[in-house]
């Protein structure tokens, strides 16, 4: 079996940036981190860099579309494929593809290719993210209300059948009976809070329930206030519960996130996309419950206005960390790789660039510019 060696760049380990170190591949996993001196004596190629920076492969939780496809339009492995090539060459290696609020027919469908698409193969699918339609009318976003209901003991068990692959679902604490929702983590579903109008007690209702996150926090949910903490102030408080943010400078104020890394111990704020079909596509217009909706100087609204997602991908990400929050590249990149794999479940195989776990790599020049990608060494 052949071994690769990376060279000539920062590599990001559990340590810190290291530029002594060339990382090893072989059989699709890193083999070892060697002197970067001795590499050549270690493997039959050698590929050198130029400097720049090694990164884990970036992970995102949040992707409802790429390269001109949209999960909830097209429920298929070939519209998988499509979105995750997309991200891909923005540094993604890993995703779940998002279906936003839809009937019960299409679920069923998006779980199934979802499926198929793991069992195939398909570089860099882990799982799948229901977000909806369990969520409340007064924080819909661009959800159709119409959607919009409790599911009973069939449905909880059609939206946690994958069994190959995570499953994370957003709902509505106080939209959703607690009974409901510890089903929903017994059958091994990742829950978290978003699209809620939850008081701060329901929300803590929602987590003593087994809710263990938010979704994009702070667009969607309840405020922060002074006497009424709300879904956010829940959120904060809640040293145990993650957070999942979008970082383009629109969603979310700079100063707001920088409260909430303030707020929550490291590591448990990550970064999503909240990706929309105009990632990795020229078409800046995508048609959503028979609405067009386009991105406007990067933003994407839909016709009342509302946030439709985003044109964000995940290397912007990182640098929007880096350049608006003031954040160092190695915590900016935690925050797409090891924090999100943490919360996922998934920490014991991807998110660090460490032996035995998969090469699913990201290399990016001095200018944080993807230059490279590997998932499974490939």
């Amino acid at each position: 079996m052949s071994t690769f060696a990376i060279v000539n760049t920062h590599v990001l380990t559990d340590d810190g940036f290291r530029s002594d170190l060339a990382v090893l591949v072989e059989g699709g996993r890193v083999s070892a981190l060697v002197d970067a001196s001795r590499a050549a004596r270690h493997a039959d190629d050698v590929r050198d860099l130029g400097g720049g920076y090694l990164l884990p492969g970036f992970i995102d939780a949040q992707v409802n579309g790429g390269g001109g496809a949209l999960f909830n339009n097209d429920t298929s492995v070939e519209a998988i494929r499509t979105i995750a090539l997309a991200h891909r060459r923005f540094g993604t290696t890993g995703l779940l593809p998002t279906l936003i609020s839809d009937d019960a027919d299409v679920m069923a469908r998006a779980v199934a290719a979802t499926r198929d698409a793991i069992a195939q193969g398909v570089p860099g699918v882990l799982g799948i993210h229901l977000e909806g339609p369990y969520i409340a009318p007064a924080r819909k976003g661009t959800h159709d209300a119409a959607k919009f209901r409790v599911p009973g003991a069939d449905e909880v068990a059609m939206a946690t059948s994958l069994d190959n692959g995570v499953t994370l679902l957003t709902l509505a604490p106080e939209q959703v009976p607690a009974e409901t929702i510890r089903a929903m983590v017994a059958r091994g579903a990742i829950v978290v809070a978003g699209h809620t109008a939850a008081t701060y007690e329901q929300a803590r209702a929602g987590i003593e329930a087994g809710v263990c996150g938010f979704t994009h926090l702070y667009n969607a949910m309840s405020p922060l206030q002074g006497r009424e903490p709300g879904a956010v102030g829940a959120a904060l408080e809640d040293d145990a519960c993650w957070c999942g943010v979008i970082v383009d400078g629109v969603h979310v104020h700079p100063a707001s996130l920088r409260v909430a890394l303030a707020a929550k111990p490291r590591g448990k704020v990550f970064l999503v996309t909240d990706a929309m079909p105009m990632v990795g596509s020229d078409d800046p217009s995508f048609d959503l419950y028979g609405e067009t909706i386009t991105a406007v100087d990067g933003v994407v609204r839909n016709a009342a206005g509302a946030l439709a997602g985003s044109a964000l991908d995940m290397a912007t990400a990182v640098r929007n960390c880096v350049r608006l929050l003031g954040l160092p590249l190695e915590e900016a990149a935690r925050m797409a790789s090891t924090y999100p794999a943490d919360f996922l479940g998934l920490g014991s195989t991807h998110g660090r660039i460490a032996p035995g776990y998969p090469a699913d790599l990201v290399a990016l020049d001095d200018g944080l510019q993807v230059v490279g990608t590997w998932i499974g060494g490939a």
